[in-house]
C-alpha cells in the first residue's frame, strides 16, 4: 500500500507538472488578491500590518479552490478513476494520495510564499512567521475539505461554481482559527500555541473525515 499510496502521489506531481497544474494559478491568483487588497484600503500601512494575516488567509482560502474541480474530474474522463475504483488498494488510500499531491502542488508553494507576500501588506518579520506556520498547518484542513465537494461534482461538467459553494462554508472554521493563531503573535492576548493547536486539530479531523467522505462520494457516483 506504501508503494502504491507513492506512486499515485508521483503519478498526480508528474500530471501537474507536466500540464503546468493549478500550483502556478494559485499563486498568481493568491498575489493579485494580496496586491490589489492594499489598493481599495489606502496607503494606511498601520491599517495594512493590523489586517494583514486576514487577507492572507482569504487569498489562500480562495486560491485553494483554483484546480479543485479537477482533482477527480480528469481521471473521471478519462476512465482512470473506473481503474482506480477497481484497483486492490483501498479507494481511501486513492484519495488520501490525490489530495496529498493536491496539498503539495498548490498549498505548501502557498504557505512558502506567504512571507514574500506578506511584504505587499506591511506585515513584519514575526507576523509573516506567524501566518507562514498557521498557512502550513491550515491548508491541509482547506484541501481536504475540498477534496469533498470535488468528489461530489466529479461527474458534474463545470462544477467549479458547485464546488465552492459546497465547500466554502465548510472551510470558515478553518479561516477563523487560522487568522486567530497569526493574529494572537501580534497581539499577545492569546497564546499563539491555543490556536494554532486546534488550527492542526481541524487539520487532522479534516484528513480523516475528508478522505472517508470523499471516498464514500466517489463510489456513490458510480
Amino acid at each position: 500500500m506504501i508503494r502504491a499510496f507513492r506512486a499515485l502521489v508521483a503519478r498526480d506531481l508528474t500530471l501537474a507538472a507536466r500540464v503546468g497544474g493549478s500550483g502556478a494559478l494559485s499563486l498568481v491568483f493568491f498575489l493579485m488578491i494580496v496586491a490589489l487588497v492594499p489598493f481599495a484600503l489606502g496607503p494606511d500601512l498601520n491599517l495594512l500590518s493590523r489586517i494583514g494575516p486576514a487577507i492572507l488567509w482569504l487569498a489562500a482560502v480562495l486560491a485553494t479552490l483554483i484546480g479543485l474541480d479537477r482533482l477527480f474530474q480528469a481521471d473521471e474522463e478519462d476512465g482512470s478513476l473506473d481503474l482506480m475504483t477497481g484497483a486492490p488498494v483501498p479507494l481511501e488510500l486513492v484519495v488520501l494520495a490525490k489530495v496529498a499531491a493536491h496539498w503539495l502542488t498548490t498549498g505548501l508553494p502557498l504557505a512558502l510564499a506567504s512571507p514574500l507576500f506578506g511584504l505587499l501588506v506591511a506585515l513584519d518579520g514575526t507576523a509573516m512567521a506567524a501566518t507562514a506556520l498557521t498557512l502550513l498547518v491550515g491548508t491541509p484542513a482547506l484541501t481536504f475539505v475540498g477534496a469533498v465537494g470535488a468528489a461530489l461534482t466529479a461527474s458534474i461538467r463545470r462544477g467549479g461554481l458547485i464546488l465552492a459553494v459546497l465547500v466554502l462554508p465548510l472551510m470558515i472554521p478553518t479561516l477563523i482559527f487560522g487568522v486567530s493563531a497569526a493574529q494572537s503573535a501580534l497581539s499577545d492576548t492569546v497564546p499563539f500555541a491555543t490556536p494554532l493547536t486546534i488550527l492542526a486539530a481541524l487539520s487532522l479531523i479534516a484528513a480523516v473525515v475528508g478522505t472517508l467522505a470523499a471516498a464514500a462520494a466517489l463510489r456513490w457516483s458510480e
